[in-house]
């Protein structure tokens, strides 16, 4: 289960995208009438008007759930649901609508509700990015509804604002933790993607505990954004990458030299041209060595004369 939270000055335009789209069934009201759009927006304006002050004072909300909670999910569901998480995200005592929408495959509906509630008083919308998330966390336990396995499964297209800057940062940080081998290069990876970084600090002291991301007007800590994007699990990727570079350059360095054969050099330095076989099999080279075997042939011609002729006498 996803929430999706905005606000916005028209009660006009977003009760008629709302209520107007193909196929949209009204589930559930309260405080005010449903006779005709029209109706609806008068309803809600004229409860604004006691808060003239207030600006924006339409609340929309997209609850989405899985498409594999379809067959666990039927009006009756999404009210009981919706109606629990408007008390959890403290939207209290003031008109709203549900009204369920059939234009996409998985299950959802939105939300319409004033923030200026019964009593005049405005409704806060102070810290409610972070309580939605918290909020659907909640209730997709309690109801046992389907929890997708990481983030992946996640259709980026469709989100907005908050979401997808969150689900942008996401991207990015995890992609730049696999390469980056410090926290200075990992930050000045962060720095070209349009993503600035801030660290927590224990007390007065230089120990960091934590960190944070920002990218165009949003800030997350990294554990709001996923637990795998905090500063311990950060760290230790970082750190993993670093090593791995060291043990890498050390591989290198400490690899044998190819086994040199210095004898088969030399002989090839005195013996172009000739392969080292004929060289083994000839080893005899040399101008002077060539002068040296003609002198002992000789000589052993001429002994072999002079035994032939004392043999003869």
């Amino acid at each position: 289960m996803i929430g999706k939270v905005v606000t916005g000055k028209s009660f006009g335009g977003c009760v008629r995208y709302v209520v107007n789209k193909e196929d949209a069934k009204v589930l559930y009201v309260e405080g005010i009438r449903i006779e005709n759009t029209t109706q609806m927006i008068q309803d809600f304006n004229m409860q604004r008007k006691v808060n003239p002050g207030l600006g924006n004072a339409v609340g929309h909300i997209s609850l989405n759930w899985s498409i594999n909670d379809k067959t666990k999910l039927s009006p009756e569901n999404m009210i009981e649901i919706a109606k629990e998480y408007l008390d959890k995200m403290k939207i209290s005592d003031t008109q709203f609508i549900l009204v369920e929408h059939l234009d996409k495959d998985h299950p959802h509906l939105h939300i319409v509700y004033n923030r200026v509630n019964n009593k005049g008083n405005t409704i806060s919308d102070q810290y409610q990015f972070k309580r939605n998330v918290t909020v659907c966390k909640e209730l997709t336990l309690k109801y046992g509804l389907y929890i997708a396995k990481g983030k992946s499964l996640v259709n980026r297209q469709q989100l907005k604002g908050a979401d997808k800057v969150k689900y942008q940062l996401y991207d990015k940080i995890s992609a730049i933790s696999l390469t980056a081998k410090s926290w200075k290069q990992f930050e000045s990876k962060l720095a070209k993607q349009g993503i600035t970084i801030a660290y927590k600090y224990k007390g007065n002291t230089n120990e960091i505990q934590g960190v944070s991301f920002k990218m165009d007007e949003y800030a997350y800590k990294g554990s709001e954004i996923d637990r795998s994007l905090s500063f311990g699990k950060l760290d230790a990727q970082i750190s993993k990458n670093n090593d791995m570079t060291l043990a890498n350059e050390q591989k290198i360095y400490l690899s044998p030299l190819p086994e040199t054969n210095y004898l088969e050099i030399a002989i090839q330095k005195h013996h172009k041209g000739n392969g080292l076989l004929d060289i083994l099999l000839n080893p005899v080279s040399g101008g002077g060595q060539q002068e040296e075997s003609a002198m002992v042939r000789k000589r052993k011609k001429k002994k072999g004369q002079d035994q032939s002729m004392g043999m003869s006498r």
